[in-house]
């Protein structure tokens, strides 16, 4: 019996679970816009996870996340940036956003992504942290982004504004935000 076969016919192998949920899921409109909200978010998950693709008509921008519509100084967060030659770290404390993710496409012809993962969203006894991977192509240059942030309140996280530093993010943008099980 073939060794693949064998371990299926065993029983011994990892099974699939049902472990990301979704949440909501937002496609931006005609005209684009400045902030997207996801609110009542449900306390059931263990982690959350939003991922995006995300045009600019214009220039590249970056995406700004903050908790439970607080924009205070109550954040802080650090990065590391690569273009294919340079590599940078930046952070900074006392901030007014979790992170400062360049995930945003500079035209509409091409896109930046990112998947952000929120963990331990509804414990109250630690502040909430959040990690994000992005990059974008600028038909041929672009970037690779690690970003993490912490946001320095123990309330569990009922709503996540995604807000961005140019211009709208333009039509057909997606965000969609996942549950993670415990």
């Amino acid at each position: 019996m073939p060794l693949i076969l064998g371990i299926v016919a065993s029983g011994n192998y990892p099974r699939v679970t049902n472990s990301y949920e979704s949440i909501a899921t937002t496609l931006v409109g005609v005209g684009g816009t400045s902030t997207i909200t996801f609110s009542s978010i449900p306390s059931t998950y263990k982690h959350l996870q939003i991922r995006w693709i995300a045009l600019n008509g214009t220039s590249p921008a970056y995406t700004k996340i903050n908790f439970n519509s607080d924009t205070g100084a109550n954040y802080a967060w650090h990065q590391i940036y690569a273009n294919g030659s340079t590599v940078v770290g930046a952070g900074g404390g006392s901030k007014t956003f979790a992170i400062a993710d360049e995930s945003v496409g500079g035209a509409t012809s091409t896109a930046g992504v990112a998947i952000a993962d929120i963990i331990d969203y509804t414990n109250t006894n630690k502040n909430t942290t959040v990690k994000v991977l992005s990059g974008r192509d600028q038909n041929g240059s672009g970037n690779m982004v690690f970003n993490s942030g912490a946001w320095f309140n123990t309330a569990a996280v009922t709503r996540i504004d995604l807000t961005f530093s140019s211009s709208n993010v333009a039509q057909y943008s997606s965000f969609a935000l996942y549950g993670i099980k415990g």
